[in-house]
């Protein structure tokens, strides 16, 4: 989803200009939902509104005079970016699996960047990984034994690890040049180094396929994106779409033990084309034989529309820890001197308090708020 592009005179606040020139440039093909501008590029102020944008080759964008990497989508015509240092990028190659990146900005720290795609920034990345892992290991009276799938940045093992109750961590991820590069860069990198964790360099479909019944008490998905969109509205399906797939889910089903949980990464609500996937994928969930599948939302300013979410599967819908549980938990993972900086027991259930809209078109069949993703 990387495209290098060369526009001349555009004006950043026309959004629907930026996207008829990209479309049209020939340096650009069709234009997916999420697209990545980063590109160096040198940025002149004409006539108080138009810019001049030339293409270079160190994968960053000049926007009034700042460096930047940033994301369009064209779902929505929505465009964000975040300045980087001089500095940038720090890292830059390109693995057997995508292009890999780390950038510097002097708010946000370092950012980790796939494929053109924002995955994490230092400051905010404990907003999405502290929910991801903490929400489901919580939803488990005694999580034991542990399944990550993906999240090839270490940030959610990090998490994981934190629950003293946990006694061995698989964790399945396809590029080891993403944890290569995050052991160098991030605060984090020392995870794998914790002996409860076997560590497997291989296809997370392929791996839970193979893993044996009931053996996983909890089991995290932290993958990429399943799809993308075109500019004529036509779905993309992206490799991670087979971990979404209801064939895969079955499989998880039979890998989790009697009261397991099952959490994975499920986009946004603020894109029309995810909040339909949001409500597709539960309904996979429940037909594959999870009593409960709960949609669970969290702020996040470094991704696009600040906002992403998770579907927390549970296997029995009475199982788990009383809140009571969860924070004499919670203090002792504070007491340990691994405290949380987002994740707060209050958190196991106001996170799956959603706004009306969205609640509507996520847990009724007929709902009366339109959502066109046609």
């Amino acid at each position: 989803n990387r495209h290098i592009i060369s526009v001349q005179h555009l004006n950043p606040r026309n959004t629907s200009h930026f996207r008829n020139m990209m479309t049209n440039s020939n340096f650009v093909p069709t234009a997916p939902a999420r697209l990545s501008l980063l590109v160096l590029c040198l940025v002149g102020l004409i006539g108080g509104c138009s810019h001049r944008v030339e293409a270079a080759d160190d994968g960053i964008t000049v926007e009034h005079g700042r460096r930047v990497v940033g994301e369009y989508m064209s779902e929505t015509g929505f465009y964000q970016s975040i300045t980087v240092t001089n500095e940038s990028p720090l890292i830059k190659f390109k693995s057997r699996y995508q292009d890999i990146e780390v950038h510097e900005s002097k708010y946000y720290g370092k950012i980790l960047v796939l494929d053109g795609v924002v995955q994490l920034t230092e400051r905010d990345a404990d907003s999405y990984n502290e929910m991801m892992a903490h929400v489901p290991m919580m939803a488990h009276s005694a999580p034991k034994r542990v399944l990550v799938i993906g999240g090839g940045d270490g940030n959610v093992l990090s998490e994981v690890l934190k629950h003293p109750m946990v006694e061995h961590v698989d964790h399945v991820d396809l590029d080891e040049g993403v944890i290569e590069t995050c052991k160098e860069h991030f605060s984090w990198g020392k995870a794998w180094d914790d002996p409860r964790v076997t560590l497997h360099i291989s296809d997370g479909a392929a791996f839970v396929r193979n893993a044996p019944a009931g053996y996983y008490d909890v089991i995290i998905q932290d993958s990429s994106d399943p799809f993308t969109w075109t500019d004529e509205g036509h779905t993309v399906e992206l490799p991670s779409s087979v971990l979404y797939s209801e064939e895969h889910l079955g499989y998880l089903f039979r890998a989790l033990s009697p009261e397991g949980v099952f959490n994975f990464q499920a986009e946004t609500f603020n894109l029309p084309s995810d909040l339909k996937g949001i409500k597709d994928w539960r309904y996979d969930a429940l037909q594959t034989g999870f009593e409960s599948a709960q949609y669970g939302s969290l702020m996040i300013s470094s991704y696009p529309t600040g906002q992403i979410g998770f579907l927390l599967c549970k296997k029995s819908k009475e199982s788990g820890p009383s809140m009571e549980e969860v924070e004499q938990r919670f203090e002792e993972i504070v007491q340990a001197g691994l405290t949380t900086t987002y994740y707060q027991p209050k958190l196991q259930k106001s996170s799956f308090d959603l706004p009306l809209w969205v609640e509507k078109s996520i847990y009724t069949q007929d709902t009366d708020i339109a959502v066109d993703c046609e």
